[in-house]
């Protein structure tokens, strides 16, 4: 992303100053270049900053500087321009997921879906980042940005995170992981085929990416570069799984959690224990029809309305499920063995008061009521473990289960992972093929500009009286020696893996075409940002 100079003359200082205020390594460069009269430097500097703008006053004692002199001020924007100038804006993942962090964590990050477009605005206001999407699901926490800084930009991403869920950035930076373009846009690709997921194979994330992208249309800062990546990650998904058949015999969470409920009852209480399942959303509805499936003929769902549950009753004929209300929970819960909670609640459900005074189990299953929560937040807070006659299993005490259905599967993700690495070419071609659309844009319209105003000097020149054909024919001429005349420069813009031209020599000739051409620079986002605070502050 090219920043104009003229530009960050003016309007870059009040975001560089500040980082220079706050980074040692930014103060000694400035140290050093320090404007000197004399051969000594300036002293008695003060520097006020109002409205966007900086004044310099000097005391009394000081001799004006120079108009043809730099400040270390000028020094440093033109060196945070060139350097814009000559990044390319990075796609970035900064992810905490139930492979690095626990699940205390997780659910102080969640972000509800409704709130994702609300994240994307907030996460693009920041001066680095020019596009974001927000993936939150019950093993994941994960945010893609496109940065023009990779440095700031996770600074940044970073220090949101902290503030949004109150957990220092020392404990996010002990926790998190950092993956940029090519590794990215792997990770998604693998995420979404279900490589990544806690249970190898799992269909559900493929839905979750779908739903990033549905939940981003229309929303400003879901851009052209993420909205591609995941399009193009939902392709992977489907690719995968078709050709490879990584989800045959896959558990889910859902599912892991009928089994590790099942593992921990006797053997002979699994077709008799009460079940209760709370919440009839897709997660609860997995758990309904792994349990009928498990040979449970009746259960108790808890949902806030009972149409979900009418609907899911509909589908397993054979089976008995009793559908009670929110405001029942508590006494369901008195009357079941294995309490199964899997709703969106922001709170926890089950606290220790609620627990404690709950009538013990029969001894025929095994004298433990078992909560197994794959809500994240979690819908039983951790006080409930506290408890002798409870056992407590959340989403990351699902590994037991998921290690014994892994191996079959590690050479189907094998075969996965040759499909990845194509279609990950195939993507980063495209991304760069991006990199020159707007200089093809600017170059076609200017060379339009100039034929439209020779045609018109051609036409004058004929007079009046000559006919519509005559005109078509010389029009037709004139975009005819146009298009043969940009077709040599058109192709060597293109860079979309078709041909052996790198990313480098298309960029090389790119800008030849802008100095050549002097064709004018789009304002970048980080320009439109900083204009934007300028005005703000005035």
């Amino acid at each position: 992303m090219a920043v104009s100079t003229s530009f960050a003359g003016a309007k870059l200082e009040a975001m560089f100053l500040k980082s220079s205020s706050s980074s040692s390594s930014s103060r000694a460069s400035l140290s050093s270049q320090v404007p000197q009269i004399s051969g000594k430097p300036i002293r008695n500097r003060k520097t006020l900053i109002r409205r966007g703008a900086v004044r310099c006053e000097v005391a009394a004692s000081d001799v004006s500087l120079q108009t043809d002199k730099l400040s270390a001020l000028e020094l440093l924007k033109t060196s945070a321009a060139d350097r814009y100038t000559k990044e390319r804006s990075s796609i970035v993942v900064i992810g905490l997921s139930v492979h690095t962090t626990p699940v205390e964590m997780r659910e102080k990050l969640a972000i509800p879906e409704a709130e994702w477009p609300r994240a994307i605005g907030e996460l693009c206001s920041l001066n680095h980042i020019e596009e974001a999407a927000v993936l939150s699901t019950c093993n994941r926490m994960e945010i893609y940005v496109v940065a023009l800084s990779q440095h700031r930009g996770v600074k940044e991403v970073t220090e949101w995170m902290s503030k949004t869920s109150g957990i220092p950035v020392s404990e996010l930076c002990e926790h998190r992981f950092l993956l940029y373009n090519k590794d990215a846009t792997q990770h998604i690709f693998e995420v979404s085929a279900g490589l990544d997921s806690l249970v190898l194979g799992e269909g559900q994330i493929l839905a979750q990416v779908k739903q990033v992208v549905k939940v981003g249309q229309g929303v400003v800062g879901f851009g052209r570069n993420i909205s591609g990546l995941f399009k193009h990650a939902i392709t992977v998904g489907k690719r995968v799984r078709t050709e490879t058949n990584i989800a045959a015999g896959a558990v889910s969470v859902s599912s892991a959690a009928v089994e590790l409920a099942l593992m921990k009852l006797p053997e002979s209480s699994n077709a008799t224990a009460k079940m209760l399942v709370i919440g009839a959303g897709k997660m609860g509805k997995l758990v309904i029809k792994h349990l009928a499936a498990k040979g449970c003929t009746k259960m108790v769902v808890v949902n806030r309305t009972e149409e979900r549950v009418a609907a899911i009753r509909e589908e397993l004929k054979g089976v008995e499920i009793i559908y009670k209300p929110l405001t029942e929970m508590l006494t369901c819960a008195a009357e079941s063995d294995v309490v199964f909670t899997s709703t969106a609640s922001e709170t926890p459900l089950f606290l220790k008061e609620h627990v404690k005074d709950l009538p013990p189990v029969s001894s025929e299953v095994g004298g433990l009521r078992l909560f197994v929560d794959i809500s994240v937040p979690r819908n039983v807070g951790s006080c409930v473990t506290d408890i002798e006659t409870v056992q407590v299993y959340n989403v990351d005490d699902l590994k037991e289960v998921v290690a014994a259905n892994k191996e079959d599967r590690l050479q189907k993700a094998m075969e996965a992972q040759a499909i990845i690495a194509e279609e990950s070419k195939q993507f980063e071609a495209w991304r760069d093929s991006l990199e020159t659309v707007p200089t093809i844009k600017k170059l076609r319209a200017y060379a339009e500009r100039i034929r439209v105003a020779e045609l018109e000097k051609c036409l004058s020149k004929m007079g009046d009286d000559i006919s519509k054909k005559t005109k078509r024919a010389v029009e037709d001429l004139s975009k005819g020696i146009v298009n043969r005349l940009l077709h040599g420069p058109m192709q060597h813009l293109r860079c979309d893996g078709s041909d052996s031209r790198t990313l480098s020599e298309t960029l090389e000739n790119m800008h030849a075409l802008n100095r050549m051409f002097s064709l004018e620079t789009e304002i970048s986002v980080l320009e439109q940002k900083l204009r934007a605070k300028v005005e703000n502050q005035k």
